[in-house]
């Protein structure tokens, strides 16, 4: 019997994933067997400093992919918005499993909405894009960074002085953690991370046994969706820690993307939308007219 490893992070959540997509495959190839391979990442490992701070290229999936290179893993499960638009040569993304719900949440110490917190406020949150939407939608807020896996962040709004924090629904679901939601954020407050709420899959290109494994675990309509954003993404040369946000639904077979760039003070934010067939189309024209209303100067700032 073969044994398929596959790499994954060490975090609850993480775990979560790879367990998942272990599952689903154990139940395809009962004939095989596969083994979660978990491994720690940079981002993993430095916790007293804003991502923003570290450079963000790959920290979350480095470790995994030198393991794919290296051949010692099979496969590498990453949530997607941690992977760079541009992958390492040799390296391909395999499936985008269907998608959770995409959105940001609040979740409250006090059950209170964003909209109804007191002026002066405290939420915690380390992401740029969570931080400049924000403080667009209520610049009278302030704001305490937040790093760690979602046990931690819950940990910290209870024992700190913060209001409540934000994080991505799909974590807070996979989690169970529903109850403890106060309010879904609306795309017209926070449009969400490029990729949030996937789980990607990525292998060595290749592998075309690992691709044909993996074929039935892509979900088309989530494919479609996250590249129109990741292609976004490419074309504005945005990391995970730049100030962009994105959402693309499809509808009938049109894609309906929504782009935003916003300055870190939140002062300055724009937004765009496009909709068409062709993903990379659509995240190219919505990133052209995001370009067009002054992207380039507030990324340039940025950098």
């Amino acid at each position: 019997m073969k044994n398929i490893r596959i790499g994954t992070r060490d975090s609850q959540l993480a775990m979560w994933q790879a367990e998942w997509v272990k599952s689903q495959l154990t139940i395809m190839y009962p004939q095989l067997q596969f083994e979660l391979v978990p491994m720690k990442t940079k981002g993993d490992k430095i916790l007293d400093v804003p991502l923003a701070k570290i450079g963000d290229k790959g920290l979350f999936t480095k470790e995994l992919e030198h393991g794919l290179l290296n051949n010692e893993l099979d496969m590498a499960i990453h949530s997607l918005k941690d992977m760079p638009t541009m992958l390492p040569k040799g390296l391909m993304i395999c499936a985008f499993c269907e998608r959770e719900e995409p959105r940001d949440v609040y979740l409250s110490k006090h059950g209170i909405r964003l909209e109804e917190l007191p002026k002066g406020a405290i939420v915690g949150t380390s992401s740029l894009r969570r931080k400049a939407q924000l403080k667009h939608y209520r610049p009278d807020l302030n704001f305490m960074d937040l790093r760690g896996n979602l046990q931690t962040r819950w940990r910290k709004l209870e024992e700190s002085n913060m209001d409540g924090i934000v994080l991505a629904a799909a974590g807070v679901k996979r989690l169970g953690w529903e109850a403890r939601i106060t309010q879904i954020l609306p795309e017209d407050m926070m449009l969400s991370a490029v990729g949030q709420g996937s789980i990607a899959i990525e292998i060595v290109e290749n592998r075309l046994d690992i691709q044909d494994l993996l074929s039935k675990l892509n979900h088309s309509t989530t494919e479609l969706a996250v590249r129109a954003e990741r292609a976004l993404m490419r074309k504005l040369e945005g990391g995970c820690q730049v100030p962009i946000g994105a959402l693309a639904q499809v509808v009938e077979g049109q894609i309906i993307l929504q782009g935003m760039v916003a300055s870190v003070d939140g002062v300055r934010l724009i937004r765009a939308e496009a909709k068409g067939t062709d993903p990379e189309t659509v995240g190219f024209e919505v990133a052209d007219r995001l370009i067009a209303l002054g992207a380039t100067s507030i990324l340039a700032e940025i950098r």
